[in-house]
């Protein structure tokens, strides 16, 4: 099957990607594809990493195989175009096996069974996020099957992966992950990935309700928006690609994403890569956490299931949330304090060298970089663009709204050049201050603007208030309120 990009998977590499005495190499190292990985600020697909990955034959009807009868859990949607997006509190729920799901899903029509309820032209259905670890529970040999160390990270494989597997119209709303950067291995069926970069999250009208440690949940349905109620969306970048089987998708820490399956079946994994700035983001979820259950615990305490994801599963008192509040705050700390040992053996290395007369350039160059750059790991190298047949960046939709439905935006490998004429493999700091810059201002019209109602409505609901109160903006400045006062109390 193609590539985006025209890259082929399943065939062989392109000429230079390697071939030596007739085997078949990887494009990248994975020292490589790490380095990629971490410097790299838009999404991207990478082809012709993973063919042999016995993941690769993971089909639904392999899965079935497999898992045999264990029951798993899949999220049922209705298959219609709305404004109002379909979050997962708002979705009913099956139990069933694969096997279950892959007779419905063939419109077998059945009168008994799980699926009874759920006519196949009207639903849709989505097994996602199912950890490994919680599915494959008695068979972890099957872990080996999925290979990240080959993009830089030894050791990781299907322990630290989740599966998704739904029908055709499966999608998950738009949102961004809090943590990490995440990378998707496509297994079988094509999934369409609408992303919109950081920058523009005002733009996209940020809300933590339905509550979900990690996810930031959109208001807006971005393939059908409601521009009346929500106008500051067009202004929003899309980014649009179409991930294949056999192709891998980089996407980057707080990239907002809505995902949804265009084929019959489809059978993806991934892996979030955790990332230093976790650190500080899971006090600033700690945060996020105490206020919503306060707030929304109070306004009515026995109707949790209206607002908290059921993905949350733990207890939420506010007695078990300051506990959380306050692990995360040691946490960081700690992490914060390994790093100070680490820079003064660096420095008694270095001091040592130089005392032996070793004091080269580069030991010269490493004094001057700043402590502080040492202690986040900000420092970061040209590079020239790793961009080709087997790295392809997902570029800027060239469509209107709302013509996603017309066909998808796919590069050819050839042309990289975006919208507004730039190489879409940079993010110039010109550009990115530019929005900045404006983000308070368009956070407080995009308030104003959802809020807009004729005077007698102007009611203002708990979820208006935590709109602004757990804003991400907001989070992050009470978070380094908060480690700032810790670090003059101790």
């Amino acid at each position: 099957m193609a590539a985006a990009g025209g890259a082929t998977p399943d065939s062989a590499p392109a000429a230079g990607a390697g071939e030596v005495e007739g085997e078949r190499v990887k494009p990248f190292t994975p020292e490589k594809a790490k380095e990629i990985i971490m410097s790299l600020q838009q999404p991207a697909i990478f082809c012709n990493m993973a063919f042999d990955w016995p993941a690769h034959h993971w089909t639904a009807k392999h899965l079935s195989e497999v898992l045999h009868d264990k029951q798993i859990r899949f999220r049922m949607g209705m298959k219609r175009t709305d404004t109002v997006p379909q979050f997962e509190t708002t979705c009913a729920y099956v139990e069933a096996t694969l096997e279950e799901f892959l007779t419905w899903n063939c419109n077998q029509s059945t009168i008994s069974g799980p699926f009874r309820d759920y006519d196949h032209s009207k639903f849709w259905a989505y097994a996602d996020y199912k950890y490994f670890i919680s599915l494959f529970d008695d068979k972890t040999d099957i872990f080996q099957d999925v290979i990240w160390s080959d993009f830089g990270f030894p050791g990781r494989n299907g322990r630290e992966s989740t599966l998704w597997i739904g029908s055709m119209g499966a999608h998950t709303p738009c949102h961004l992950d809090t943590y990490g950067c995440n990378l998707v291995f496509q297994v079988q069926g094509r999934k369409r990935w609408h992303l919109f970069p950081p920058e523009d999250t005002p733009f996209l009208y940020p809300t933590r309700i339905p509550y979900e440690e990690s996810s930031v949940f959109s208001k807006i349905n971005v393939v059908n928006p409601d521009l009346k109620r929500f106008p500051q969306f067009c202004k929003a970048r899309r980014y649009m690609v179409t991930l294949k089987p056999g192709q891998v998708l980089f996407v980057p820490r707080h990239w907002w994403h809505y995902v949804e399956s265009i084929d019959p079946v489809t059978v993806s994994i991934n892996s979030w890569i955790e990332l230093e700035e976790d650190h500080q983001t899971r006090v600033e979820e700690a945060i996020t956490r105490m206020l919503v259950c306060a707030l929304k615990t109070a306004e009515d305490p026995h109707n949790t299931r209206a607002w908290l994801n059921p993905t949350e599963v733990e207890e939420t008192s506010h007695e078990v949330n300051c506990r959380y509040l306050n692990r995360a705050v040691s946490a960081l700390f700690d992490y914060k304090t390994s790093k100070v040992v680490e820079i003064q053996a660096l420095r008694t290395n270095r001091d040592d060298m130089k005392k032996e007369g070793l004091n080269v350039h580069h030991h010269m160059e490493v004094e001057q970089i700043d402590d502080q750059d040492l202690l986040l790991g900000t420092i970061k190298q040209e590079a020239a663009s790793p961009f080709g047949p087997d790295l392809v960046p997902v570029i800027l939709s060239s469509e209107e709204l709302p013509s996603e439905r017309r066909g998808i935006f796919e590069g050819d490998g050839k042309d990289f050049v975006g919208k507004d004429g730039e190489h879409p493999g940079k993010l110039h700091c010109t550009k990115r201050q530019r929005m900045m810059s404006k983000n308070e201002d368009v956070v407080a019209e995009q308030i104003a603007s959802d809020s807009s109602m004729a005077p007698s409505q102007t009611f203002i609901s708990t979820d208006d208030l935590l709109d602004c109160l757990v804003n991400p903006q907001v989070t992050r400045i009470v978070a380094q309120l908060l480690i700032k006062g810790r670090s003059l109390w101790s």
